[in-house]
């Protein structure tokens, strides 16, 4: 098994965190929660989306969070353009990474973007080529590529041939998102395998949700197929995408488990579980955001031990 000995994060708390609540975030925190994922050192914010005001109104104030955010040399804060307007939006917001976004279900795309792939792929590629004039990087967002609610399995060759289109256009870093989290480590392994075999010179991300209770096993699935960078957002906020029944959270993963599994592991990510876990209790409380990872409320080792220490009654192991 291939365990890297660096890994590249990415918290998209604020923006597909945010965006998907039931509830409106004031400017003033949004900008407040970025500023302090620039102090904790996470090295890709995602701040804000493009989109319409009247689709994600909890993004109408992405012109504004940009402005006043405080941008740290070295950080890149990225901002989505679902769209060719969007991407007109961002590049005068001064992001300083370009996100498209697609999802491979066709079904699901027409619910969520209301276009066809194609045109959703034109719209893309559009917003890509604005970007490369600009002189801004920019990412391609596959949503929906494992698994969909309205469709089931993704066939793998669908993925593979969009990821084609993509990198043909010049798109060479892609994310793969399970959006909702039914993907299982063998699928995931498999297919960052054969995308990797097909187009040796890209990148690849891999966009971490955990319905099925998976989510470390495709972690670690998916650095063994060597992908370039992992996408968590900080106490687990959001997830982005709807789904047509309620069937459990499909959040995005939370940041503090993630830099603590890594970390445990000895793949360097350039920040300090500790700290991510006092910053995620930190924004929980400030933004009144239950924290339901397992770091944000359970236990370290260290407190595990201290607590075995100090209690003289800690019944005999017996299996």
């Amino acid at each position: 098994m291939h365990i890297p000995k660096k890994m590249l994060v990415v918290d998209v708390a604020p923006r597909d965190g945010l965006q998907s609540l039931p509830k409106w975030i004031p400017t003033d925190e949004k900008v407040w929660l970025c500023d302090r994922l620039t102090d904790l050192g996470v090295p890709v914010v995602e701040v804000a989306s493009f989109a319409h005001p009247k689709v994600v109104p909890n993004m109408r104030d992405a012109e504004e969070v940009f402005a006043r955010i405080r941008r740290k040399p070295g950080v890149v804060y990225r901002g989505q353009a679902p769209n060719v307007r969007g991407a007109h939006r961002a590049i005068e917001a001064k992001v300083g990474e370009m996100l498209g976004l697609i999802t491979v279900s066709e079904t699901y795309t027409h619910h969520n973007q209301n276009m066809s792939n194609e045109q959703a792929i034109e719209q893309n590629i559009q917003s890509f080529r604005l970007a490369e004039r600009e002189g801004i990087p920019f990412v391609m967002a596959l949503g929906m590529a494992f698994w969909c609610p309205y469709e089931g399995l993704i066939p793998e060759e669908a993925v593979i041939a969009m990821v084609g289109r993509f990198r043909e256009a010049g798109i060479k870093r892609q994310y793969l998102a399970g959006s909702i989290g039914m993907e299982d480590p063998a699928h995931v392994n498999r297919l960052f395998r054969r995308l990797y075999e097909k187009y040796p010179d890209i990148e690849l991300g891999f966009h971490i949700h955990n319905l099925s209770g998976m989510a470390t096993a495709n972690i670690v699935a998916a650095m063994d197929a060597g992908v370039h960078w992992l996408e968590g957002a900080i106490c687990g906020i959001g997830g982005g995408m709807a789904i047509p029944t309620s069937v459990g959270k499909v959040g995005n993963y939370p940041m503090e488990d993630l830099v603590t599994m890594l970390e445990e592991m000895g793949v360097e990510t350039g920040l300090k579980s500790a700290e991510v876990i006092a910053a995620a209790k930190e924004i929980g409380s400030r933004l009144a955001i239950p924290v339901e990872s397992h770091r944000g409320t359970g236990c370290t080792r260290e407190e595990v031990m201290r607590a075995g220490a100090d209690n003289p009654n800690n019944p005999q192991v017996t299996a």
